[in-house]
């Protein structure tokens, strides 16, 4: 199957195939035709699986069909995060170039009067946080009674985050009648209650078993105590890693820490999170891009929705509050078909998370022993070492250069 098989408009399929994509991923072969029809989806699919564009693409094409029109929006996509709503306008910018349609982005932490602006001369899609949302409302700046579909990505995360009021305040002003998308990487009973509240007779579609790991994300496991982790860090990113790093940590003060540390290293890196001006987040993920700077160190609010391409490594440096937030830290890596690699360095204190990590996942996190900050005579209560993988293979030698540079990228998927 190829995307032309999919009954997409002739503009998307040109924006497409100019990023490179002809064959469509699983989530996107499954939920476009579902999409075109008119059905509400109840989707669950992990990050990196092409889920921004199974809705994307469909709703442009629709929207190209319909021809333009000036009532108001007639498209609401709701993320949980600034990072993910940008993403996402990126997404309908790039395939909805040549659609006849306008597409405004719109969150928190930057001035909301562009937004207003943008929003008065006209917006067919509008991708919003809640709580901007809420605000650009309240001041008359947006209509929602104009929208036919409604798309919640990461809905998990949106409850995570205590947007539920927010979310329901807005459905009230949104028509009964419309077209409901709901993708979700978790799938609680707070999820599942808020699905059986917003959608009619909905297509399930899962492409991934829930809080499953991206299949080309080798795990590796580093037990160290807890006033050796800033030189282990300091070790893997001078003497093992080759090129850009993703870090997270649990908190605030911790990424700054993390980033000043490294920079008295001599290691180039930046820090975003929560406390950081959303213009700052904005130059500083320009920056690890463009790689001009090495490493950027992150709280979870860039644990879902950055798209960084040829992302080789991440590490947790602190073990995550919960198991899915650490599957949704380390599918920033192993995306598009590329190989990666996520590390996980544990104290003492930490292991009980680990083992929940694993309990999850249903597998084990291969543990690396041969390293200079290796807790000395070893810690009885970690499990041993193996000398093959968790899938019965030979382990691989860590270094970098031993993998041949990385497996090529399948092109090809959107």
């Amino acid at each position: 199957m190829t995307l032309s098989d999919l009954n997409l408009c002739a503009p998307v399929l040109k924006a497409v195939r100019a990023a490179g994509y002809e064959t469509p991923t699983p989530i996107q072969a499954q939920a476009i035709p579902v999409v075109l029809a008119g059905r509400d989806i109840f989707g669950s699919a992990q990050t990196g699986t092409g889920k921004t564009a199974a809705f994307a693409l469909p709703i442009l094409t629709k929207l190209d069909e319909q021809g333009p029109r000036r009532e108001g929006p007639r498209v609401l996509v709701l993320a949980p995060t600034r990072e993910l709503a940008a993403q996402i306008g990126d997404s309908f910018l790039e395939y909805g170039r040549s659609v006849r349609a306008k597409y405004v982005t719109v969150y928190g932490g930057v001035s909301i009067r562009p937004q207003m602006m943008a929003l008065r001369k006209g917006a067919d899609v509008v991708i919003a946080t809640p709580g901007r949302l809420i605000d650009l409302w309240e001041q008359r700046a947006i209509r929602l009674d104009y929208v036919q579909t409604l798309v919640l990505d990461e809905a998990d995360h949106m409850m995570d985050l205590g947007f539920l009021p927010q979310i329901n305040r807005i459905i009230e002003q949104l028509p009964q009648k419309r077209q409901t998308l709901m993708f979700s990487a978790t799938l609680p009973a707070q999820i599942k209650t808020l699905a059986n509240k917003l959608l009619n007779d909905p297509e399930h579609i899962a492409v991934t078993p829930v809080s499953s790991t991206v299949d080309t994300v080798e795990q590796e496991l580093y037990h160290v105590d807890k006033d050796k982790k800033k030189d282990l860090l300091n070790y893997l990113l001078q003497e093992k890693l080759e090129g850009s790093v993703l870090v997270f940590t649990r908190t605030k003060r911790g990424a700054d820490r993390v980033q000043k540390d490294l920079e008295k290293s001599g290691i180039k890196a930046v820090a975003i999170h929560g406390e950081k001006s959303q213009n700052a987040r904005n130059q500083a993920l320009k920056d690890f891009k463009n790689q001009r700077v090495r490493v950027l160190v992150a709280t979870d609010v860039a644990s879902r929705g950055l798209d960084i391409d040829q992302l080789p490594y991440v590490i947790n440096y602190d073990v995550t509050d919960t198991p899915e937030t650490y599957v949704h830290r380390i599918g920033r890596t192993g995306r598009a078909g590329l190989s990666g690699t996520a590390l996980l360095l544990a104290t003492r204190e930490e292991i009980s998370a680990v083992r929940a990590i694993e309990k999850l996942m249903k597998r084990s996190i291969d543990v690396i022993h041969d390293h200079p900050f290796a807790i000395a005579g070893g810690v009885p209560m970690f499990r041993e070492d193996r000398s093959k993988r968790s899938d019965g293979r030979a382990r691989r030698p860590f270094n970098r250069s031993s993998r041949s540079g990385g497996r090529a990228p399948r092109r090809g998927q959107a």
